[in-house]
């Protein structure tokens, strides 16, 4: 219950800011439409030309597209922010102020930024992965609906144990910003199914950039490509990074110096 009020704390703090500026609210909204119509404008003209895309239907790769939007949003929305301000209060020292709050300092850093507007990629995420299933027929039974509640958990956590690990490198290298970016770029790649990518490719989406399993996984229920050893693996794959970022994180604690070092 103290870290769901905290979490409400933050979640306020970062709307009270936001509404600081309102016209960014609108900004946000244009720029997700633009590039939710982008992104279907892409799916037509891709499949105007063939029926399916390495076995998937245009529709499977529509409630994929959700997917994506939907953790793209959620990692915009607090990952990405907060780590961002970890890594730049480590690099001037404002690291302690955290460090000195009497809560888990992963905790707080990890949920220290919220920015609030993100939540329309999160809702029309939302909107086309519904509007995916619709048009489906929304065959989705009780064990469906549990393994896509499972699989969209473990892939974010698998997301979030990366971000983690690799916001935690500032602690031994101040500039790694360009490491985010590279991250953003590789995410990009998700939008659409692994298997259409060449397996050098594949295997970096799988395991060393773990996008694979933050969105084709899940979309992989809803299309019946899923297997049993898929969502075993991403659990495994899970409880793994959460102990090793965990891990990671407390190593990089030990060689933080901060203005008060």
């Amino acid at each position: 219950m103290h870290h769901i009020k905290l979490i409400w704390i933050f979640f306020r703090i970062g709307m009270l800011n936001e509404m600081a500026y309102r016209v960014n609210f609108y900004v946000q909204l244009l720029q997700s439409v633009l590039n939710l119509g982008t992104a279907i404008a892409g799916l037509a003209i891709v499949f105007a030309h063939t029926d399916t895309l390495g076995g998937w239907q245009a529709v499977d790769i529509l409630a994929l597209l959700g997917v994506f939007m939907f953790v793209g949003g959620v990692i915009r929305l607090v990952i990405h922010p907060s780590m961002s301000q970890f890594m730049e209060d480590v690099r001037l020292g404002t690291f302690d102020y955290t460090l000195t709050k009497p809560c888990d300092a992963q905790f707080l850093a990890s949920i220290s930024q919220i920015r609030l507007w993100r939540l329309t990629d999160v809702f029309l995420g939302l909107g086309v992965l519904i509007a995916a299933l619709i048009y489906k027929g929304l065959g989705i039974g009780p064990r469906e609906a549990f393994a896509f509640a499972f699989a969209l958990c473990t892939g974010g956590a698998i997301i979030y144990s990366f971000w983690l690990m690799l916001a935690t490198l500032t602690f031994w290298f101040l500039r790694i910003e360009n490491i985010l970016v590279i991250f953003q770029s590789m995410y990009e790649a998700g939008r659409w199914p692994i298997g259409i990518y060449p397996i050098w490719l594949r295997y970096i989406l799988t395991f060393l950039v773990p996008v694979a399993f933050a969105i084709t996984v899940p979309a992989e229920v809803l299309s019946g490509r899923l297997t049993p050893e898929s969502l075993i693996t991403s659990g495994l794959l899970c409880a793994f990074l959460l102990f090793f970022s965990r891990w990671f994180w407390k190593r990089g604690i030990k060689n933080y110096a901060g203005a008060s070092a």
